[in-house]
């Protein structure tokens, strides 16, 4: 009774004016997609006004939840709420995003044009048609990754002493079979029951709803059960799914044929290693496990002591069904994983009070519940998060992705809700990024407790365990049966000596004659065997890159068809271009000597003499996101040699001497020194408008 009262609830404050509800914002590649700077800052009376009824209804099914866990109700009920919990919370969140100002509109299509034509990527085997959901990164895409790599092995191998190995992406099965992942890392699909054309069951219903609630002349009462549907479908099994489809006779969208009832679908890509097909292998889907199996190895190398952290970057490989949305879900991936082993019954972290001032939104699942808005907090302060180590890692993780160009005010932590998190995970805290498609989950933060050593020591009966030093001795009794090796070797002969292996042991115990009687002692212990938690930090690097590419894309005041992008110096794929003013041979000397002061400095660069006036150059090299231009002019030919620089984001210039210049370049590009104080020290220079 108490769920159909909140349900009612929830129904009824979720009505707009006239009792209808509001249609969710559609986000599609060819709209302009609305984006809010930061949707906390958006709380003004009027937004508030509308936001407040959807609050409330969140924080209904949050109380009623938990109403229900109190009094142990079913199950089926719990999950129930939960769905309808979601789904308000879904509600809630597309409102907030539908809110945002105009100003902060995005033209995804402009970008997605920049980023090809310029070749950053492109779709692999694009002459023979292309592969979905795999991508070939071209020059810019290349060392712009590159530089984001070389950042996040800084930021974390090197700043916190990590063991790097590189593992083999190629995973024999029982490996996988172990973590769980044969038998559980699936989606459920659909086929076409004449072509046999596979979907992903989900991406099918949403498109297929989402086409009927833009149709003007469906029914409303159907639109209105469609949203609901979209609102719940993260959580629908292959029960709930075929429902859908047969209730509103979804087709397939490429021929319009039936289609099958969902069945699961394993993501991993099967393999087999040697001739014969017997030993079944499959493409690994995370680089953990290769750190996993790799324990005892890494622990010995660590001197056996805890806690340590070992890394991995890598290439993962999701066999999704039907890949979308550019870099966000692809089938070949590189990641970046860290696995954190730990005493677990000591988390703290002896770094953390370095980070406790760092500010974060944070987005619990107390707040989910509630229907409340992330809120900016500091990690110390924070008190939600499960443990010191968990917490240093995620403002490590904010640190990291703020370097490398992410927007601060569209970067969350969101803490999964009970029901989001695995059976043995202790805490998970996703980093999200607000891009032109969403909220994408790009880093993942987890506790996966002890889980994963305890399953591989399990199937391989190897200990995966560490010695844990005990702070005094602790006195244990022993209780130990004796052989009487008298009689078992004449009964074993030559196996005699094993007999105080456990298989030879229990084959003995037929003998009771064989066993004296049980000796006790009294022994004192100094150390115990512990298995190690795990605290993941697990990073979708192409993910990332989109993010920054798509936070840093710009365009010019006045001139919306000059875009460009504003990449941090630290991880633009060149760091300066190097412009002559004219072709005149006179110049050339100058320009090996610019090219020789910036090598000795290792910054890359690039030189463009084509033809064209020196402001249509400059675009050209803005556009790639080369954050310093280099122009060598007539007045450079003046002993001692000088040039100018460019800032591309303000356009703004200053002249220096040419052997300052790498030494300047690199001040900048590090980020030692800022583009205002260049412009103290050194003179403005005033060139014509570009």
């Amino acid at each position: 009774m108490l769920f159909e009262i909140a349900l009612q609830t929830v129904i009824a404050v979720n009505k707009g004016p006239g009792g209808k509800k509001s249609v969710a914002p559609r986000f599609t590649k060819k709209s302009h997609v609305k984006l809010s700077e930061y949707l906390r800052n958006m709380a003004t009376p009027e937004i508030e006004a509308q936001l407040a009824p959807l609050r409330t209804a969140v924080k209904e099914y949050g109380d009623l939840i938990r109403t229900l866990k109190a009094n142990g109700a079913p199950k089926m009920d719990i999950d129930k709420a939960v769905l309808e919990l979601k789904a308000r919370k879904k509600k809630l969140e597309e409102t907030e995003v539908s809110l945002a100002p105009k100003e902060a509109s995005f033209d995804r299509l402009k970008l997605e044009d920049l980023l090809k034509r310029r070749f950053f990527y492109d779709q692999s085997f694009s002459i023979y048609g292309g592969v979905t959901g795999l991508y070939d990164f071209g020059p810019m895409g290349c060392a712009l990754k590159a530089n984001m790599l070389h950042e996040w092995r800084k930021h974390f191998v090197l700043e916190e002493g990590m063991l790097e190995v590189d593992c083999t992406s190629l995973t024999p099965e029982p490996v996988l079979k172990a973590s769980g992942h044969v038998d559980r890392f699936a989606d459920w699909m659909v086929k076409d029951v004449k072509t046999g054309e596979c979907f992903r069951a989900d991406h099918l219903i949403k498109n297929a709803a989402e086409k009927v609630i833009l149709d003007k002349k469906a029914d409303e009462t159907m639109k209105t059960e469609l949203r609901d549907v979209l609102a719940r479908l993260e959580g629908f099994d292959d029960k709930d799914m075929l429902e859908v489809i047969t209730k509103y006779n979804f087709k397939s969208p490429t021929t319009g044929n039936d289609l099958t009832p969902p069945i699961a679908f394993n993501l991993m890509f099967p393999s087999q290693i040697g001739p014969t097909g017997d030993f079944k292998a499959f493409l690994r889907p995370e680089t953990a496990q290769g750190i996993f199996v790799n324990f005892k190895r890494l622990l010995e190398f660590n001197q056996g002591r805890l806690p340590f952290a070992a890394a991995q970057i890598g290439l993962g490989f999701r066999n999704e069904i039907s890949p979308r949305q550019g870099l966000i879900r692809v089938r070949e991936f590189t990641m970046c994983e860290i696995e954190h082993f730990v005493d677990p019954s000591d988390k703290s972290h002896p770094k953390f009070r370095k980070v406790s001032s760092c500010a974060m939104v944070l987005l619990s699942a107390c707040n989910q519940m509630d229907g409340q808005s992330a809120q900016s907090i500091t990690i110390g302060e924070a008190g939600v998060v499960a443990n010191e180590t968990l917490g240093y890692y995620m403002a490590r993780t904010h640190m990291y992705l703020v370097k490398v160009g992410v927007d601060p005010r569209r970067l969350r932590f969101r803490q999964h809700l009970n029901n989001e998190m695995a059976h043995y995970a202790q805490d998970c805290w996703d980093a999200e990024i607000l891009t032109s498609y969403g909220w994408i989950e790009c880093v993942g933060n987890a506790d996966r407790s002890c889980y994963d050593l305890k399953q591989h020591s399990r199937a391989t009966n190897t200990k995966l365990v560490a010695e844990k030093k005990l702070s005094e001795p602790r006195a244990i009794d022993i209780v130990e049966a004796l052989a009487n090796m008298t009689i078992l070797g004449k009964e074993f002969k030559k196996d005699a000596k094993k007999v105080n292996l456990l298989g030879t042991l229990l084959k003995a115990l037929k003998y009771q004659k064989n066993i004296s009687g049980p000796n006790s002692t009294c022994s004192n212990v100094h150390v115990e065997e512990i298995t190690p938690s795990v605290i993941e930090p697990s990073f979708g690097i192409g993910r990332v890159m989109y993010a920054v590419l798509e936070h840093s894309f710009r365009q010019r005041e006045g001139d919306e068809q000059r875009t460009f992008l504003a990449l941090r110096p630290l991880v633009a794929p060149i760091k300066c271009s190097v412009l002559p003013i004219s072709a005149n041979e006179r110049l050339n000397p100058i320009i090996e000597a610019v090219r020789e002061e910036l090598s000795k400095y290792d910054l890359s660069y690039r030189v463009d003499d084509s033809a064209g006036s020196i402001g249509r150059r400059y675009a050209r090299t803005d556009e790639i996101g080369i954050p310093f231009g280099v122009t060598v002019d007539f007045e450079s030919e003046k002993k001692p040699w000088t040039v100018t620089l460019r800032h591309a984001e303000s356009m703004e210039q200053i002249r220096l001497d040419l052997t300052e210049l790498g030494c300047v370049v690199s001040a900048l590009v590090s980020e030692r020194m800022d583009w205002t104080m260049a412009q103290q020290k050194y003179p403005r220079f005033e060139a014509k408008s570009d």
